[in-house]
């Protein structure tokens, strides 16, 4: 059963929490967050992307990029810019994004749950960025930055954070630059944290829905420290990490498109043959065509958008990868027709979150940057979670949540 453990959270002062919260490590690159980050001194990303501190020709994974996130981070707790709380508590974290919130429990999770596949996966992780966030956490002691989880729906859950949030003004409540809304509660009633507490006990499996390789790091580090302590006893604060709970029901997936650069040595004639061998195909002009069911795909090629059909018998509705659209894709086209074997290395294929609109489609095939587009219909949390279940993975760039968390609103110390 789930474990959640209330801790002393690491927080910004309201008049600069804005300024501080920052987009994911993994969203921007360096440069980007560079940019970001620019003529802005509480911008988190000085810790999680230290390397925009440094030389542009320094090696991201060199250990002064690791010492620099350290000496960030005991700068930001020297200036008071994260300031720990002086009483155990949960808290709440909501967002909002086009006129729907959605409301998390933030919390600290087992390591053990991690190990012993209470937290369940649907993603492989690279041992490269393990390693590099595992050397993040080993070095500030600390998980900076929260992973997004997802549990099956309680009603009483829902019920304790409606109060809270309907009856007690947010901690911190403003809208980052990208329309994003973030609202934030601490829980101090001692009840409601503990019935919350026993609330989780009784939940079965909670689920990584993003950020795969810093849950990995972050559990490891923690199994890290209990071997190397003579005088382990669990209850450390190494044994647990941070993480953002959301209620299945409200989470939502988008889609995960593909972008292909050739048709693998095909004239479109030949192409359009092969498709038509799993397929049923609907020419659907110059309009942007949006899939609006399973088994249903959008392609845009040479101007134009097409509906793609899988027809009977080209998929295995009981088999909980074998209904996914990313492996009929992969399986009927981009291996079959457009000889891609492997989505993890090849670089004629590349991905776009449907955040960025089917116009990006559009925009990066116009160029002739690439040749053929295909937009898929999104996943469900209902197919991940049957997928964690059942304890297998699911093919690389399926899911894409939005909106992303905000890093820094509260940070988890492993002392």
């Amino acid at each position: 059963m789930a474990i959640l453990k209330a801790f002393r959270g690491l927080r910004p002062p309201r008049n600069i929490v804005r300024d501080l919260a920052s987009r994911p490590y993994d969203v921007l690159d360096s440069k980007e967050a560079k940019i970001e980050a620019e003529g802005n001194q509480y911008s988190l990303l000085h810790i999680i992307k230290p390397e925009i501190d440094l030389p542009e020709n320094v090696d991201h994974y060199s250990q002064l990029v690791y010492d620099k996130a350290k000496e960030n981070f005991d700068k930001f707790k020297n200036n008071e810019w994260l300031v720990q709380d002086n009483k155990e508590y949960l808290y709440i974290y909501a967002q909002t994004m086009n006129s729907k919130t959605q409301y998390g429990i933030v919390g600290c999770v087992a390591v053990e749950d991690y190990m012993n596949n209470i937290i369940k996966k649907h993603e492989l992780t690279r041992k490269d960025k393990e390693e590099d966030r595992m050397k993040h956490v080993r070095i500030t002691d600390a998980n900076m930055e929260p992973v997004f989880f997802s549990y099956p729906a309680v009603q009483e859950i829902d019920d304790i954070v409606d109060n809270i949030v309907k009856s007690e003004k947010p901690e911190y409540d403003f809208t980052a630059t990208d329309g994003v809304g973030h609202h934030f509660w601490v829980i101090r009633d001692q009840n409601s944290i503990n019935r919350i507490i026993e609330l989780f006990s009784e939940i079965k499996y909670t689920y990584v829905a993003d950020g795969h390789h810093r849950t990995a790091a972050a559990a490891l580090v923690g199994n890290e420290k209990k071997k190397n302590n003579p005088n382990h006893t669990g209850k450390e604060e190494y044994n647990f990490f941070l993480a953002v709970h959301f209620p299945d029901n409200q989470l939502s997936i988008i889609d995960y498109n593909r972008l292909v650069k050739d048709l693998n040595g095909l004239n479109t004639n030949e192409f359009f043959e092969k498709l038509k061998e799993n397929f049923m195909i609907e020419a659907k002009g110059t309009g942007i065509y949006k899939p609006n069911k399973l088994h249903n795909f959008g392609m845009y090629l040479e101007g134009k958008w097409y509906s793609l059909t899988a027809k009977p018998g080209t998929f295995d509705d009981s088999d909980p990868i074998g209904v996914l659209d990313v492996t009929i894709l992969s399986n009927l086209i981009l291996d079959r027709v457009l000889g891609i074997k492997d989505l993890r290395t090849d670089k004629r294929i590349d991905f776009v979150g449907g955040i960025r609109g089917l116009v990006e489609l559009e925009r990066r095939v116009g160029n002739e940057e690439m040749k053929v587009a295909f937009a898929l219909y999104p996943v469900t949390m209902q197919q991940l979670i049957n997928i964690a279940d059942t304890n297998n993975i699911m093919p690389p760039k399926t899911t894409w949540f939005e909106p992303k968390l905000r890093s820094g609103l509260v940070v988890h110390e492993l002392k």
